[in-house]
């Protein structure tokens, strides 16, 4: 007698068929309990009546399901993988299958390599932690990052992609750089303000492009204004909250889109042949991030797009300021006796023209910008320079000459304090005959 396995819907129904077949209970009444329509549960004992237990087992028990994939289309599905994806994920795998004409699911082709043993699941442990909602609308919070990584996979220098995410709505942003430095998050800001707007508030990690470890002077206390780096002095003035997060995990939106990027940027990059950092950002630019942006953005809770307008933002600095004036370098700078005025080993001498203000022995502002230009200003203004040739290097003081005047004395072992036998080789070889004497002695 073979066995019969039953599952415990189909228990419940042995148990419920067994009364009626006992007249305990009516088919009607079968129907209620295993809340069946009356058809259904006729036929379902009507099965149970010819066939007895085994007319309750799903007909398909042990069978291929009818919308099983056929052999052929799964190997080769698994081979173009092999030769083509053999490390991209399920989901992006299948993306691209379905681009080379195998429309396959994301989990149907998950199980299929682990059956085959191409793909390994990951697990994460990790300590509780509580999840922190979205903002409501676009440009109340973005979400910015560096991520050093081989983006080239050796066929390129490495380098750095500038991530900027929008939290509401996860927009992304990016472009690479050669570093994580203050010019590239200048940069990258720069252009997605240009793009959408200056955002309310900007949550970065603690890095010291972001966090100043200088002591505040006399001045900052008095004013009680702590120390700020360049891009915090930037944000300051643009009216962006800069919120520094403690953890990795608390701004864990954007390190996971660097997550992502590492993975499929990396591969359609590959696959589209970008090997440089021009390349890249317009393979960003012109193809990937509008796709990117379109599967994976999600709408806001709160459609209302509160990033403030850029023409706005630079109007509460000042009249006339530009965006590039402000995501820059600023410092200030005391004036010589003769006029000048020292920046990163440069010497500017100020005009003449200027002389009214008297601004020997007092600050101004100078100012480099992104591309390299310098501006001097005193309250606000723009004051008139010339560059001077490098201040000339001091000669190098000349070496005294080092004079030994320790005696040398050699060390008992020397080949100096020998005695002539042993130089030679030989212990028992007869002393020298001293030049000009006689060896018999006369």
């Amino acid at each position: 007698m073979g066995t019969l396995e039953l599952s415990r819907k189909e228990r419940s129904r042995l148990e419920v068929f067994a009364r009626v077949r006992d007249g305990e209970v009516s088919v009607a009444k079968a129907a209620g309990l295993l809340g069946l329509s009356l058809r259904q549960a006729r036929r379902a004992w009507k099965r149970y009546r010819d066939r007895g237990d085994g007319g309750l087992v799903h007909g398909l028990r042990g069978k291929a399901s009818n919308r099983k994939t056929d052999d052929a289309t799964r190997a080769a599905v698994l081979r173009l993988y092999r030769e083509k994806y053999a490390d991209f994920g399920p989901t992006l795998a299948a993306e691209k299958l379905a681009g080379d004409g195998h429309a396959v699911g994301a989990e149907t082709l998950r199980l299929w390599l682990k059956a085959d043993g191409l793909w390994a699941g990951r697990r994460h442990r990790e300590r509780h932690r509580r999840r922190r909602e979205r903002r409501a609308c676009p440009g109340e919070l973005v979400q910015m990052d560096g991520s050093d990584h081989d983006w080239f996979e050796g066929r390129g220098p490495r380098c750095a992609l500038m991530v900027v995410i929008d939290d509401a709505t996860g927009w992304v942003f990016c472009r690479f750089y050669a570093a994580e430095t203050t010019a590239a998050a200048f940069d990258v800001f720069g252009a997605y303000c240009r793009a959408r707007g200056v955002p309310r508030a900007v949550y970065v990690d603690r890095a010291g492009i972001y966090r100043s470890d200088r002591q505040a002077t006399v001045q900052e206390e008095l004013r009680a204004a702590p120390p700020v780096t360049q891009f915090g002095r930037a944000m300051r003035l643009l009216a962006v909250e800069l919120i520094l997060a403690n953890s990795p995990q608390a701004k864990g939106r954007v390190e996971r889109v660097n997550g992502t990027l590492q993975d499929r940027l990396v591969k359609e990059m590959r696959l589209a042949g970008v090997s440089d950092v021009a390349a890249a950002n317009a393979f960003l630019a012109g193809t990937f991030l509008p796709a990117f942006n379109k599967r994976f953005a999600v709408p806001a809770r709160d459609p209302a797009d509160v990033h403030v307008p850029l023409s706005k933002a630079l109007a509460g600095v000042g009249k006339g300021a530009r965006l590039d004036e402000v995501l820059c370098w600023e410092e200030e700078r005391v004036v010589l006796n003769d006029w000048c005025v020292c920046w990163r080993n440069r010497v500017f001498q100020l005009s003449e023209r200027h002389e009214a203000l008297g601004l020997a022995g007092r600050a101004v502002t100078v100012r480099e910008k992104l591309d390299g230009s310098v501006q001097v200003l005193s309250n606000g203004h723009k004051l008139r320079w010339a560059e001077l040739p490098g201040r000339p290097r001091r000669a190098a003081a000349a070496k005294k000459p080092v004079k030994n005047n320790k005696r040398y004395v050699p060390p008992p072992d020397h080949p100096w304090n020998r005695r002539p036998a042993a130089r030679a080789g030989s212990p028992t070889a007869p002393r020298p005959v001293p030049r000009g004497r006689n060896p018999a002695g006369g």
